[in-house]
């Protein structure tokens, strides 16, 4: 299955990489343009893995020439939407600096470290670069002051990504054709409606009909079934101004149309907890965490997600050693699947960390690496010394230092022509050099760390998903899910970005909510920045199927208790459990933890753990909580207090209704809403006073109000 995969998306100008499938790292590879627009100058490549960048808009047709045939790859390039910005900053906000020092970095050139620099101007530093619409995040750094950089954000004008749902009959059909339907979203400030939108259908190359076999009707796909041998795979992108996130439905030859793209059903009702392993339990074992999953089973968690349990030398274990066995500090791989088993019969299912974007500095492929042995010579990303912006004084003072990583100098090696060149890393992380997936070693080595651990978990959690490339994760999606249909990938990519949704991540970060919740908590925004965040998923162009996960805190930050306290880490813990999406608790949260990674504090907090406790048990009883829609509620602060701390909204089916209304300040505020309330808290199952006023309820709110709406039925 040497295949390259499904059409690819883009815009001119993007670069994206396309590779042969589970690849033969000694077999040759040959890529062709078979067609390409008219005025394209896109010439062949000479590199068995293209990052190609279409040059004008239009289809590009290529194929790749493998042992085991010929195979078709299609690009669809969309017109470039990038418009100039800058990057601005005042020189004052940085500490006492040399100009000469300051770099950024940030999304837009994957934070790599000393790469660009800005020019100063009237005591303004700029930096001007191509965007497309939306919000693009950067870092201004003094030197390697990464404690004191200054993180901006900057808005580019312009419409947002229109959004493309795609349905179809979900029983066999009478007759020699099915038909698939597009519904349509337009992006923010478009200029088009939801019917004026384009939608441009493909089959997939792949499959035995072409894209002539279709009959195209505006938003709607006629398909042949009478002499179907197999199903086949239908992509589609709406197109505006900007052209969307493709979705993709399988046709089956008895008519059937099967969405492609949804996460596990099991995913969108799910409570997440994760455990930090090497601090949840004093001995740190496998065996100790299987000894608490009566724990787990009280807190009414569905999914565990754990932090790297594979071999490394350090504590959070994401500097990985060896990928095809557990670390021998926490156990055995039996202990290991023992635990996981223990899970599954307490109905908990096991997501663990999957690391591939990097390895440890002391992976002994990086060791031959460095040491340029042949077959190694390129499983990382090296870079000349002036290329990587890093400092000749900041290297190991000699060849052959006795232990450079010890004092952790840049990873370096001299090649045999005397060359000195620096293993590329993100950020300041050079304990984790990146590996290259120009390499099809590299690329069959972790396609074959998926297939070891995909029998035994049910689901990954991708570190520095940004990292890897898009048809890589296109290809573990797939492979994945041909195994099992329920298992669950969920990507950690900072900010988030909706073209993670296009079939290789059923669950992504979310990050702006979780940004807000402590911009509120601290009182640097208002309470209606949480509907701003809860909702942002949309203005983003994130599909209809997208879940993401929302939390107060994780592995990487500090924790919410500590720094807004304990009345607002309330109100921001109901709004992750009541919000759509798939509520994350970090261990420890619900037990008064103050410290990020400490050990779990087992003889802490008992009333937060049973205000957890509740909240999990409404979001389970409650149907509305679950999987019911967002919608607006009026509602105004009538007492005196903080009105800028409070925010309303309700959740709805068409069975239920629940109005939550949160209060982030320190005191209690009294809060009309415009609905007419029951008064049973669904959290403390206690009886709240209510006031009928103005066609609405009065109800005093310490931190947290969730309580049902009275049905007009």
């Amino acid at each position: 299955m040497q295949q390259p995969g499904p059409p690819r998306f883009c815009t001119v100008g993007e670069s994206i990489e396309l590779a042969p499938r589970d690849p033969d790292p000694n077999a040759s590879y040959e890529w062709s343009v078979h067609e390409k627009p008219t005025q394209s100058e896109l010439s062949t490549p000479e590199e068995t893995v293209w990052h190609v960048e279409p040059d004008v808009p239009g289809i590009y047709r290529f194929e790749l020439e493998t042992p085991d045939g010929q195979y078709v790859q299609r690009v669809r390039a969309f017109p470039d939407v990038r418009r100039l910005t800058s990057f601005d900053l005042e020189r004052g906000r940085l500490p006492d600096h040399d100009p000469d020092d300051v770099s950024l970095m940030g999304p837009f050139n994957e934070h790599l470290f000393d790469r660009e620099h800005p020019t100063l101007e009237d005591g303004i530093y700029q930096y001007e670069i191509d965007l497309p619409p939306g919000t693009h995040r950067y870092g201004y750094i003094a030197g390697d002051d990464f404690e004191n950089a200054v993180w901006e954000e900057v808005e580019v004008p312009g419409p947002g990504k229109p959004r493309v749902f795609l349905e179809g009959p979900d029983d066999p059909v009478d007759g020699s054709e099915t038909t698939i339907t597009a519904d349509t979203t337009p992006g923010t400030d478009s200029e088009y409606d939801a019917d004026e939108l384009a939608v441009e259908f493909y089959v997939d190359d792949r499959d035995e009909l072409t894209d002539d076999d279709l009959e195209v009707d505006s938003q709607e796909a006629r398909v042949p079934i009478a002499d179907l041998e197999g199903p086949v795979r239908i992509h589609a992108v709406a197109v505006g101004e900007r052209h969307s996130i493709a979705d993709c439905v399988i046709v089956h030859p008895d008519g059937r149309v099967e969405r492609r793209n949804d996460p596990p059903e099991w995913a969108r009702d799910a409570v997440v907890y994760e455990i930090f392993v090497r601090s949840f339990t004093d001995e740190a074992t496998f065996e100790s965490l299987e000894r608490r999953i009566p724990y787990l089973e009280s807190l009414g968690v569905d999914c565990l997600w754990l932090t790297p349990v594979l071999e490394s030398p350090t504590k959070h274990g994401y500097h990985i050693t060896d990928y095809f066995d557990t670390a021998s500090d926490l156990g055995t791989r039996e202990e290991f699947e023992s635990f996981v088993d223990r899970c599954h019969e307490s109905g908990i299912r096991v997501v663990f960390d999957l690391v591939i974007n990097h390895t440890a500095r002391e992976h002994a492929a990086f060791d031959m690496s460095a040491a340029c042995v042949p077959e190694y010579e390129d499983w990382y990303v090296w870079e000349s010394l002036e290329e990587s912006g890093v400092d000749p004084d900041e290297l190991a003072p000699e060849i052959g230092s006795e232990n450079p990583r010890e004092d952790y100098a840049p990873p370096a090696r001299t090649t045999p022509d005397g060359e000195t060149e620096v293993a590329q890393y993100y950020f300041n992380w050079r304990g984790i050099p990146n590996v290259n997936y120009d390499s099809l070693a590299v690329r069959s080595l972790f396609l074959s760390v998926v297939d070891e651990w995909v029998d035994v978990v049910d689901g990954f959690r991708c570190d520095v998903a940004w990292g890897v490339p898009h048809g890589f994760w296109k290809e573990i999606y797939e492979r994945v899910k041909s195994q099992d249909s329920e298992f669950l990938l969920l990507d950690e990519t900072v900010p988030r970005e909706p073209e993670y949704a296009e079939s290789e991540f059923d669950v992504h970060y979310d990050t702006t909510l979780y940004s807000a919740l402590r911009d509120v908590g601290n009182g640097d925004r208002s309470g209606d920045a949480v509907l701003e965040a809860a909702t942002a998923p949309r203005r983003e162009g994130f599909p209809e199927w997208s879940l993401h996960m929302r939390y107060v805190e994780n592995h990487d930050e500090t924790r919410y208790l500590e720094e807004c306290g304990p009345q607002a880490q309330r109100a921001a813990v109901t709004a992750v459990l009541t919000l759509p999406g798939v509520p994350m608790i970090y261990y420890g949260q619900e037990r008064g933890a103050t410290e990020y990674r400490q050990l779990m504090p087992w003889e802490g907090d008992g009333e937060a753990t049973t205000f957890h406790r509740r909240l999990v048990d409404a979001r389970h009883e409650s149907p509305a909580l679950s999987r019911g829609e967002l919608v607006d509620v009026d509602w105004e602060v009538v007492s005196e207090g903080d009105s800028d701390a409070v925010v309303a909204y309700a959740r709805e089916t068409d069975d239920e209704t629940v109005a939550v209304v949160l209060n982030f300040g320190a005191d209690p505020v009294h809060v009309r809403v415009d609905r007419d309330l029951e008064p049973t808290d669904l959290v403390t199952g206690e009886e709240r006073d209510l006031e009928r006023a103005d066609e609405g309820t009065v109800l005093e709110v310490e931190d947290a109000a969730v309580v049902p709406v009275r049905s007009d039925k």
